[in-house]
C-alpha cells in the first residue's frame, strides 16, 4: 500500500513539474506568459559576425519627395554671390533646382456650423418652428469628428479621458466622458451593416482562418473571435466559445478553414479543414520534455515537423517546386502518423496522440490545395491588436461597448488590407447613417 502511494505521488510530483515547465515554446500559452527565466531561456541567434546597419550591397531607403499636388507653396532661393570669387550673380532660374520640402501643419481650427431654427406665428395661432436640414446631426458633433474620436478610442487605444484632453488641447473643443462614448455608438451602427456584408463575403471566400482570445464584459469572460481573408477581417465578440454560438457566426460552411484543434470547429468537416502546425509544434515539444520513450517520440515528431515546415517554407519562396515538395510531404506524412501511432501507445501521451490522429484529414490540406496556408499565424496577428487594447482597458463595461469594439476593429483591419483611408472612410458611413443612406460598403476594392 505505502509503495503503491509513493508511486502514484512520483507520477503527480513529475506531472507538475513538467507544468511547472510549461511556457510559449511547448504549449499555448502566449509569449506574454513567460517568466524572465525562460525568456532569458529562449534560444537566440548565432551572431552573424556583422557589423550593425545596412551592409554592403543594401539598396538604402531615403526620405521621397511628395508629389507636385501635395505641395501648397513653392519659394525661390537664389545664390547672392559666387561661393568662389565674390561677385554678385543674377537671379537665373534652374531648369532643375535642388529641391527640400518642409513639411508643417497649419492651425488646426474647428469648423462651427451654427444652425438657426426660427419660431414662425401663424395666423391662425400656431407657432411653427423651423427644422434641421437633412442629414444634420442631433448632437454636437459632425461625422468626422465622431469618427475620429472613435478611431483614437478604437485603434489607437487612447482612453476616454486622454481623447476628451487631446480634444480641448489640440482643437479647443470641450466635451464630456459620455459624448466620446456616445460617438462610438454612432460609429458602430452606422458601420453595422458593412461589417456583416463583410462577414459574409469572408465565408464565401474559399479559404478563411478563424481564431479566438479572451475578452472581458465588466470583469465577466467573453469570447473575441476573428475571420480573416486575404481581403476582410471581421471580429466577433461573443458570451463564450461553444460550438453552438460559433456555428451561428459562421453561418455558411464551405471553403477550407484554417484553425487549431478546438472541439468547437466539429461542424465542418474534417476534409475541408487545416489544422495549425505551430500549435502541433508546441504540442510535440511538450511530448518532448517527458521522460523515456514518450520524450523520444516528441523528439522526433518535433524534427520531423520542422523538417516539413522549412521545406514549405522553401516552396513558398520558390526555391523547390511544389512537385517536389508534395512528393516530400508525402514521405514525411508516413513517418509523423507513425511516430503519433506509436505514442498512442504510451500512457504519458497517449489521449494526445489520439485526438491528433483525430484530426489526419486536416492535417495536410496545404500541401495539397493552393492558397492554404499551414499556420493560423494570419489570424493571431489579426488577434495582436485586441489583445493588447484588452491589456489596457480590461475589456469592455456593456455590450454596446462590444459591438463598437468588434465594428472598429473590423473596419480598420479591413480597410488597411484594401489600403483604404480608415477616417475617410468612417466619416462617409456616419454620413450616409444621417441622410438614411446605404452604408459604403467594406468590399468596394475587393477583387
Amino acid at each position: 500500500m505505502l509503495l503503491a502511494t509513493i508511486k502514484a505521488q512520483a507520477v503527480e510530483i513529475a506531472d507538475l513539474k513538467r507544468r511547472l515547465g510549461e511556457n510559449s515554446s511547448n504549449s499555448n500559452k502566449p509569449p506574454s506568459a513567460d517568466s524572465p527565466s525562460d525568456r532569458r531561456d529562449r534560444p537566440k541567434d548565432a551572431p552573424s559576425g556583422k557589423a550593425p546597419g545596412g551592409q554592403p550591397g543594401h539598396k538604402g531607403k531615403r526620405r521621397q519627395l511628395l508629389p507636385d499636388k501635395f505641395v501648397t507653396g513653392t519659394k525661390d532661393c537664389f545664390p547672392d554671390a559666387c561661393r568662389r570669387c565674390g561677385e554678385d550673380l543674377p537671379q537665373r532660374r534652374d531648369p532643375e533646382p535642388v529641391r527640400h520640402q518642409v513639411i508643417d501643419v497649419p492651425e488646426i481650427k474647428p469648423l462651427v456650423d451654427e444652425f438657426r431654427l426660427h419660431r414662425v406665428t401663424c395666423r391662425c395661432g400656431a407657432i411653427t418652428c423651423g427644422t434641421l436640414p437633412d442629414g444634420t446631426p442631433t448632437g454636437m458633433l459632425g461625422p468626422r469628428l465622431v469618427s475620429l474620436i472613435a478611431l483614437l478610442v478604437g485603434e489607437m487605444h487612447v482612453s476616454r479621458r486622454k481623447v476628451q484632453t487631446l480634444l480641448r488641447d489640440l482643437l479647443g473643443i470641450r466635451i464630456a466622458v459620455g459624448t466620446v462614448s456616445e460617438s462610438e455608438e454612432i460609429v458602430s451602427d452606422a458601420v453595422a451593416a458593412a461589417v456583416d456584408e463583410a462577414r459574409l463575403h469572408a465565408l464565401s471566400e474559399r479559404v478563411k482562418h478563424v481564431d479566438a482570445t479572451a475578452w472581458y464584459q465588466a470583469g465577466a469572460y467573453r469570447s473575441l473571435w476573428t475571420l480573416a481573408t486575404t481581403a476582410v477581417t471581421v471580429f466577433c465578440i461573443a458570451t463564450d466559445g461553444s460550438r453552438a454560438t460559433l456555428r451561428q457566426w459562421l453561418s455558411r460552411v464551405r471553403g477550407v478553414l484554417v484553425t487549431d484543434r478546438g472541439t468547437q470547429f466539429g461542424f465542418w468537416a474534417m476534409e475541408r479543414r487545416q489544422i495549425c502546425w505551430a500549435h502541433l509544434v508546441r504540442k510535440f515539444a511538450s511530448y518532448a520534455t517527458r521522460r523515456g520513450r514518450a520524450g523520444e517520440v516528441g523528439d522526433l515528431l518535433l524534427l520531423w515537423s520542422r523538417v516539413l515546415l522549412h521545406k514549405w517554407h522553401r516552396v513558398r519562396d520558390g526555391t523547390i517546386s511544389r512537385v517536389e515538395f508534395r512528393e516530400s510531404a508525402q514521405r514525411l506524412r508516413v513517418v509523423i502518423e507513425r511516430l503519433l501511432e506509436q505514442g498512442t501507445g504510451l500512457p504519458a501521451i497517449a489521449g494526445s496522440c489520439e485526438d491528433v490522429l483525430a484530426h489526419r484529414d486536416a492535417m495536410w490540406r496545404f500541401v495539397e490545395e493552393r492558397g492554404v496556408e499551414p499556420t493560423n499565424n494570419h489570424a493571431e496577428r489579426e488577434l495582436r491588436g485586441f489583445v493588447l487594447w484588452r491589456r489596457t482597458t480590461q475589456g469592455s463595461r456593456s455590450d454596446r461597448g462590444d459591438r463598437f469594439a468588434a465594428h472598429i476593429k473590423s473596419v480598420v483591419h479591413t480597410c488597411r488590407k484594401q489600403d483604404r483611408h480608415v477616417l475617410d472612410y468612417l466619416t462617409q458611413s456616419v454620413q450616409a447613417a444621417l441622410r438614411g443612406r446605404r452604408t459604403p460598403s467594406l468590399l468596394a476594392s475587393t477583387p
